[in-house]
């Protein structure tokens, strides 16, 4: 039997072995109902399961690698598990030891990429959105959102050579200058055969314009839709009240997309101190890490992975822990800010 009675059956009065026996029954019952709902719509569970072992094999069981920040891996032949366990000397390293100069150095320049992004990079897909909502031709519309999508599609290393030859100084006679460079030194706002990409001071703001024309397309996608779900009773009552297209945008169309802009912000602001390293490494250089070096190239640098430094895989797990675990509580935290002030949060 299932369920186990608390006294013995001489003891129990015949209600108590009634009611033990119905408690077992809907039990039985219950297993037998999630059984059948599972033999019913047996293909959606198929689907969801490539999904489960993805999360399972690449998220959860890499989980084990954190106790590489606790042990000292200098021995390579040894495993994880076999490594002699060294405490908080990675962490101490990190804060105020050998590495605290990189580390530190590091974290700010996250954080100011982040910050800059979530300022002016939140913002376009939403304009983009409202842009495309308001456009009456489906053709026009259409082929407007595809040619702004495509720049998500297009591999890293292609971006930022289009970068690199925009950007391009030139060699005069033999070779011209890039097309923004041209700009920028017709306009004055750089001197001719100026290297903009080994300028630190120029990094950041390329890094985030590249980055807004690369994916505001792709990210106006949620809020495109999430406007298209508002009912059009709700503008034709604001047209009858008066308001034009701007206060349609403000009274109308904002706050239909409230919940929606609030789970973004959100997942968004965990993201702060997780700047993606591949476009990093493919535009940096050693005359610009003052500006562009993150955590993410940071880690694979003292890691070893990157000009044959030597192998710290412990303080390069010790940053990437301390990265994760600074990104969790500004999840939580934005969450339990939005519950307060919202109806609206992640969890």
């Amino acid at each position: 039997m299932s369920r186990k009675f608390n006294r013995d059956v001489e003891t129990m009065t015949i209600e108590e072995i009634k009611n033990e026996q119905y408690l077992e029954q809907v039990e039985k019952n219950k297993w037998h109902h999630y059984w059948h709902l599972i033999k019913k719509d047996w293909p959606l569970y198929a689907m969801i399961l490539p999904v489960l072992l993805f999360f399972f094999i690449f998220r959860y069981m890499p989980i084990y690698g954190i106790l590489t920040a606790f042990k000292d891996q200098a021995d390579l032949t040894l495993g994880v598990g076999e490594s002699p366990y060294v405490g908080f000397y990675a962490f101490r390293s990190l804060i105020a030891g050998d590495y605290s100069r990189e580390f530190w150095q590091a974290f700010r320049n996250t954080f100011a990429i982040s910050m800059y992004g979530l300022i002016f990079g939140f913002p376009v897909p939403i304009i983009l959105a409202l842009f495309f909502s308001e456009i009456k031709s489906d053709v026009y519309r259409s082929i407007t959102q595809i040619l702004s999508y495509l720049p998500k599609f297009i591999s890293t290393v292609v971006i930022t050579s289009i970068i690199t030859l925009m950007l391009f100084e030139g060699h005069e006679p033999h070779q011209a200058p890039g097309i923004l460079t041209s700009l920028f030194t017709s306009l004055g706002l750089i001197t001719e055969g100026t290297r903009m990409l080994s300028q630190p001071e120029y990094f950041r703001s390329i890094y985030i314009i590249s980055g807004i024309w690369e994916g505001a397309g792709y990210g106006s996608i949620v809020y495109f839709a999430a406007i298209m779900a508002i009912s059009p009773t709700n503008y034709e009552a604001a047209r009858i009240d008066g308001a034009n297209k701007l206060a349609q945008i403000r009274y109308v169309t904002l706050p239909g997309m409230a919940p929606t802009l609030t789970i973004m912000l959100i997942l968004r602001i965990g993201e702060i101190l997780s700047v993606g390293y591949e476009k990093i490494i493919l535009l940096y250089n050693v005359q610009t890490y003052a500006t562009a070096d993150v955590l993410s190239t940071f880690v694979t640098r003292i890691g070893g992975l990157l000009g044959g430094q030597s192998v710290s895989l412990n303080t390069a797990a010790a940053a990437g822990l301390f990265e994760s675990i600074i990104a969790m509580f500004l999840v939580i935290g934005a969450n339990f800010i939005s519950r307060r002030v919202s109806d609206t949060s992640l969890f």
